[in-house]
């Protein structure tokens, strides 16, 4: 059941359709690689959509009725969109979920040091990583630092033309023979991922007025460009990422080398789809969620109340309050969990089952069942729902494969679907697959987030 490679499907002007697609995204994802940055981005492009403000419309006591659409930020890293339906809203709505959290390195909150005239941040990484795939590579910072004022100041170095970047230093192979022979994931430990900020001494009358000039120098460009002082990273949150924008890949250019497609490639199709999305018969919802990477914890993870308080208030306002309408409401539901899958990887064969692979090109890719170890920590989709959705999407038109992450016993992983479907809605994983998922840079096929957009879409409009 070799599922057809898309691309040989299309005419020019899905051709044409497809590249205008990739553009936006790429441009998306270059210049919005944090959950803030996304968040921000995304209730932007909602409200001039014609989405409003939950908290706008409880406080005037609004009501709620088909075709209305409102949005729900969560601490500004996560994101509730949602467009009401024809039917109500007990009868369940149509869900798609993806993260926009990605692997990254997180500055220490006290970060700043100096050794032997080398000014660094100090960071602790985030996520699934391959530590040396992060050394010697051009990186950036984003972030917010908070004052004891109230004031934020957002941060975001290495990005723009004539920025700074910044990077993490490697042994020259010339005295890493010890290096060289230890386990890959051994040969970077944690604590030296150091991020070299500065090497320029602060001029001193006294040389022993200041143990650390470096860092004294440092300290007095924070305050002169971002008007910040050393205590500030107290409160901070700020993120070291690949430096950058995406780039189109291959002399082809049918695919796309970016920072965080892992999960930006289903979470913009989802975006997109849900503003587009045209009177649907049930509810429309996108759900944008933070910590994924570290197992959805956290107020702003998917294990959080948020949904569940969000879409209550929503219910109120639409006519439908009680406990039992919102149970109801879920438990009806049926969703999307929007995440990457591993891309089939010919220099890695022995990892994968090739007939039960995604493939770069072959559109969509919906896994029934992810977990490891015999699926444990798994959701696993019923066939009725597959069958549902295997429907949906032959009527669209989308091209879709299945997978599975890689052999049986070669790993495995996991997503937010298993968290939904303990409502008792119908929930099944599907997204873009990924070559390098979790590298600094990742690379997807234009093909595939445009039929994840093309799929989501179609998902949305099920009656």
């Amino acid at each position: 059941m070799e599922r057809p490679n898309a691309w040989k499907d299309y005419t020019p002007e899905r051709v044409a359709e497809l590249n205008g697609f990739a553009d936006a995204y790429r441009e998306f994802i270059s210049k919005n690689k944090i959950e803030r940055e996304i968040c921000a981005a995304s209730i932007e492009m909602a409200r001039e959509a014609g989405y409003r403000d939950l908290a706008e419309l409880v406080r005037e006591g609004a009501s709620l009725s088909a075709g209305d659409k409102v949005y729900v930020s969560n601490h500004g890293k996560g994101l509730l969109l949602v467009e009401l339906g024809k039917k109500p809203l007990a009868d369940g709505l149509n869900i798609l979920g993806a993260h926009i959290d990605s692997p990254r390195l997180d500055v220490k909150q006290n970060p700043l040091e100096e050794k032997n005239e080398i000014a660094t941040l100090d960071t602790h990484y985030y996520g699934g990583v391959k530590k040396y795939q992060w050394v010697t590579i051009p990186l950036a910072i984003h972030g917010v630092v908070c004052k004891k004022d109230g004031t934020t100041v957002a941060v975001a170095i290495g990005e723009a033309e004539g920025d700074p970047v910044f990077c993490i230093s490697d042994l020259l192979p010339h005295l890493a023979k010890e290096q060289l022979t230890k386990n890959a994931s051994e040969l970077i430990e944690g604590e030296l991922l150091d991020v070299i900020v500065g090497n320029r001494p602060v001029k001193f009358d006294d040389e022993e007025k200041d143990k650390t000039p470096v860092k004294s120098a440092i300290v007095d460009l924070l305050a002169e460009q971002l008007g910040i002082e050393e205590e500030d990273l107290l409160s901070a949150e700020l993120e070291v990422v690949p430096a950058g924008p995406a780039r189109d890949l291959g002399f082809d250019r049918s695919m796309i080398l970016g920072y965080g497609h892992d999960d930006s490639s289903c979470a913009y199709p989802s975006l997109v789809a849900q503003l587009e999305c045209e009177a649907p018969e049930k509810t429309a919802v996108t759900i944008l969620v933070d910590k994924e990477e570290i197992g959805s914890v956290g107020a702003t993870g998917m294990t959080s109340r948020f949904f569940e308080d969000a879409m209550a208030e929503i219910l109120a306002l639409a006519g439908e309050d009680g406990s039992l309408a919102l149970r109801r409401c879920l438990r009806n539901s049926r969703m999307l969990s929007s995440d990457v899958s591993a891309a089939f990887d010919p220099s890695y064969a022995s990892v994968f089952e090739p007939k039960n692979s995604c493939y770069l090109g072959h559109g969509l890719t919906f896994n029934k069942y992810t977990g490891a170890r015999g699926k444990s920590g798994s959701n696993d989709a019923d066939a009725e729902y597959v069958a549902e959705i295997r429907a949906c999407m032959d009527e669209a038109g989308v091209h879709f494969q299945t997978a599975e992450l890689g052999k049986v016993d070669a790993g495995g992983g996991g997503t937010i679907a298993y968290i939904l479907a303990e409502y008792g809605m119908d929930v099944i994983d599907c997204g873009v697959p990924v070559l390098s998922m979790h590298a600094p840079w990742e690379a997807i096929s234009k093909a595939d987030v445009f039929e994840a957009y093309l799929g989501y879409k179609a998902f949305l409009q099920l009656a």
